[in-house]
């Protein structure tokens, strides 16, 4: 089940809520967690085994933690317990997400015929991976208290807003909202607002500009042009970038109505002057993490220039490891790797002292070539296409081009503007003006009627059948 599914929309999401606030406070933990469970099942019912495996598992791990450190033996059989925490859950997700990839691997290299396992990809256990073992770190650190209640603990582990596409959610960042959390018509209400929005930048956004990039993407090389290959890699930009935010969006305002303050996962990342910035506002806990929880455990930048390169090649390696099994990801990690080293000796100094559209447009150059990397998962096809994006073999522009861009040109617009913080701003201060005039509360109800009416156009979109897919299956 995903958020932008009428079954979600129409029949889980309504009846969880409802029955959720009619429940008194001391079980509504229990009830979140069993709806989280038939949320997860509700596509995959075999693999909420390996859910539930890692719940009780980081579980037990964070109470002898808690025992070890509390007995003044964290150095032996505390990090003994550390290291069994992160090897099992690395190796349920090294197991399920890259055992057929190395297969494959070997196969390629060795010319062996090693029989592929052929297992399906547990849904978000990227993501619920990452939130248990930095639960367990923290705990071996001392930085959060472990949590007794198993129950408590589970619907944070499960919990379904932020289960399938993050943001991930550390324990740290819930901590005091996990057994006492305070809700309120309000911050529902706001909630409520955040989610449709987020649902509207999915559907009415993403999947229709989506649907352009899979209509060039599929075209053959024939039908191709310099130009035309440019406007899929636009499409595929703004496609992740609405669909990733919009969902993260939409697990925030799901967050805000059961009353939990999710961190911020998007601010404006193509507004960016630089790679750099683009990864401090691009999946922010995601990057958080590595440098929480690898780059600065490894020494992070104080051990001198050498050792820093190490450092982000580990990182980079691994985040493009993360998204999926394939050289693509490895190759889109490395890429970024590259970027951000020679901004780190040199580039950044130049880009600091040029015109600030000069460097928007290097940082956007680099970023839309980075998506094609990340989109293009066949390397042979990946490599036809980068020739097509620099004119190496086809004509600079041709008919289906010219009626391509002309026909999608007003969308473009509108989303590169739906990118930046113009359109908020422009939002927010109408509603300001209007607060003034016609009061606070027909400002509300007049945001919640447009909210609404997004809510109608996207259930529209979805009930008519038209393009909506998931792009978070192999994470």
């Amino acid at each position: 089940m995903v958020f932008s599914s009428i079954v979600f929309l129409c029949i889980f999401f309504p009846a969880v809520i409802i029955l959720y606030y009619l429940c008194p406070k001391w079980l509504r933990n229990f009830f979140l967690l069993l709806a989280s469970l038939l949320f997860y099942a509700w596509g995959e019912p075999k693999y909420i085994v390996i859910m539930l495996f890692s719940t009780v598992f980081d579980y037990c791990n964070g109470r002898l933690l808690e025992y070890f450190v509390a007995k003044e033996k964290k150095r032996t059989l505390g990090r003994l317990v550390l290291i069994v925490s992160v090897v099992g859950n690395l190796g349920i997700l090294c197991f399920f997400k890259y055992t057929d990839f190395v297969l494959t691997t070997i196969n390629s290299m060795t010319r062996h015929d090693f029989r592929l396992l052929g297992l399906a990809l547990p849904i978000g256990i990227s993501f619920y991976t990452f939130q248990t073992m930095s639960y367990t770190i923290d705990v071996y650190r001392g930085n959060v208290q472990a949590q007794h209640n198993l129950i408590s603990f589970g619907m944070y582990v499960c919990m379904f807003p932020q289960l399938i596409a993050g943001p991930i959610v550390r324990y740290s960042d819930v901590q005091q909202e996990v057994d006492t959390r305070q809700t309120s018509s309000l911050l529902c209400a706001a909630g409520m607002q955040r989610f449709l929005l987020g649902l509207g930048k999915k559907v009415l956004l993403a999947n229709q500009i989506g649907a352009l990039w899979d209509e060039i993407y599929g075209l053959s090389a024939t039908d191709l042009s310099m130009s035309l290959a440019w406007l899929g890699a636009l499409a595929f930009t703004f496609q992740i970038y609405f669909d990733f935010s919009g969902y993260s969006d939409m697990a925030i305002g799901l967050g805000e109505m059961f009353g939990f303050h999710f961190p911020e996962n998007f601010q404006y990342p193509y507004e960016s002057k630089s790679i750099t910035e683009f990864w401090r506002r691009w999946h922010m806990t995601l990057s958080g993490w590595f440098r929480e929880y690898l780059y600065i455990p490894l020494g992070g930048s104080r051990k001198g220039m050498a050792r820093q390169i190490l450092n982000l090649f580990a990182v980079w390696f691994l985040t493009g490891l993360w998204h999926g099994a394939g050289w693509n990801f490895i190759l889109w990690g490395l890429y970024f790797f590259m970027l951000l080293v020679l901004e780190k000796l040199f580039l950044l100094w130049i880009l600091n002292r040029l015109p600030r559209l000069l460097s928007h447009l290097y940082a956007l150059f680099w970023i839309v070539l980075g998506w094609v990397l990340f989109a293009c998962e066949d390397l042979t096809r990946l490599g036809n296409y980068l020739k097509m994006l620099f004119g190496i073999g086809v004509p600079v522009v041709n008919k289906l081009a010219l009626y391509e861009w002309t026909t999608h040109a007003a969308f473009l617009v509108i989303l590169a503007l739906s990118c930046t913080q113009l359109m908020k701003k422009t939002a927010n201060f109408v509603l300001y003006k209007l607060s003034a005039f016609i009061g606070e509360a027909a400002a509300f109800w007049l945001k919640s009627s447009w909210c609404l009416v997004v809510l109608l156009l996207s259930i529209t979109m979805l009930v008519s059948g038209s393009y909506n897919p998931f792009l978070y299956f192999r994470f």
